[in-house]
């Protein structure tokens, strides 16, 4: 299935929750908030909730600042 990672065309093998698109794309998950189709998914929901064809991800690397 394809989805869109930060507007960049991604294709998965299948369906996939949050914490298992992170393992696919070797992305470390400390420090990030993610959202799918504009909704902000809980770090404590990633392992279930479920990534479907189509859905539009945005991943963002907090950083400190003032």
């Amino acid at each position: 299935m394809n989805i869109m990672v930060n507007e960049e065309v991604v294709l998965l093998d299948g369906v996939t929750s949050v914490s298992g698109l992170l393992t696919q794309l070797e992305i470390e998950i400390n420090n990030i908030a993610i959202t799918v189709n504009h909704t902000i998914v809980p770090h404590s929901c990633w392992d279930e909730f479920e990534i479907n064809s189509g859905d539009q991800i945005s991943l963002f690397q907090a950083i400190a600042g003032g």
